[in-house]
């Protein structure tokens, strides 16, 4: 693996960015406003997520103004949680913090979270108590997605409001990049590591400009992902559900048989059918649960990487072509 050269002093800043163009020159004011009165020596990576619109040319004219920050370019759309671990994987800081680039986490909130990392802490969780500007249907399935997280698959630590804004010490950003897995919830993964966590509330404030790229077919997978990468309590509920059904059928058979016995044979063919249905639908479902869990086992067995880069983009680097 490759070694990053890292500053003890330095506070780096990753931001995933896809088609946020409207929004890298105003947060980037923020972020200086913030951390240059603080005097907190910082640096900010933000990782574009192969966006389609002007983005890249934005983050080209940030790095032209300022030698602070960095981007990378990924060669697709792999997703958020993908590019936030590139830009850990590319953290030079003694702390990173993870900032979404669409100006709804307050910059001046990191403030606080490095006060608590100063005080000892290996994780900092920015934990949402107001979620302004978002519709019944996100705040349902966030409420869903981290009490089965908590509740179901068994990781405690999990915010119950959510946290995707949040700061690493160094030693859990290097351990974060000694995992290779391709399709777990990257917030799970810190949260099961352990370390030593504290927990800042904040408010989450409504999106300024554009739409949130958080499309349902996304929250979904990583509603599955991170069921099956961190429990086998799916394949626990077919064993249970496999043994249930083989009762009812032996009662049930054993009720058909004393019935023919007794001169009372079982009619119909609409009870047969239904429990035919029913039988066909849970074996379906759980050919369905096992897919899951191979089709996860076969991509990791590859060993792909998580990412592909396709362009680096530092002031650093510009100056080494035009010299």
């Amino acid at each position: 693996m490759q070694r990053i050269q890292t500053d003890d002093f330095l506070l780096t800043i990753v931001s995933p960015a896809y088609n946020e163009s409207e929004n890298l020159l105003a947060l980037h004011e923020q972020l200086k406003s913030t951390f240059d009165s603080a005097e907190v020596q910082w640096e900010w990576i933000v990782v574009d997520d192969h966006s389609t619109d002007s983005t890249p040319a934005a983050l080209r004219q940030l790095i032209g103004r300022d030698a602070r920050v960095r981007g990378v370019r990924l060669s697709r759309n792999f997703g958020s949680h993908a590019a936030i671990a590139c830009g850990l994987h590319h953290a030079r800081g003694a702390c990173a913090a993870v900032l979404a680039a669409d100006l709804q986490d307050p910059p001046e909130a990191v403030l606080t979270l490095l006060a608590e990392w100063r005080a000892g802490a290996h994780v900092v969780w920015a934990v949402r108590a107001a979620r302004e500007g978002e519709g019944f249907s996100t705040k349902l399935f966030a409420r869903l997605y981290y009490a089965i997280m908590r509740q179901v698959v068994g990781i405690k630590e999990m915010p119950e409001q959510g946290a995707d804004f949040f700061l690493l010490d160094r030693r859990v950003i290097d351990s974060v990049r000694e995992f290779p897995e391709s399709n777990a919830s990257l917030l799970a993964l810190i949260t099961w590591m352990g370390f030593r966590q504290a927990f800042v509330g904040y408010a989450k404030q409504a999106r300024r400009h554009g739409r949130s790229k958080w499309t349902l077919e996304k929250k979904l997978k990583l509603a599955i992902d991170s069921v099956t990468s961190f429990s086998y309590l799916p394949i626990r509920i077919m064993s249970v559900a496999g043994f249930m059904a083989a009762v009812l059928g032996f009662v049930y058979a054993a009720v058909v048989i004393a019935n023919v016995v007794a001169g009372r044979p079982v009619e119909g063919w609409s009870s047969l059918m239904v429990v035919v249905l029913t039988m066909s639908g849970v074996q379906m479902l759980m050919l369905g649960t096992l897919g899951e869990y191979l089709w996860r086992a076969l991509d990791e067995s590859r060993r792909r990487p998580r990412y592909v880069i396709e362009e680096m983009l530092s002031a650093e680097l510009d100056a080494d072509r035009h010299g």
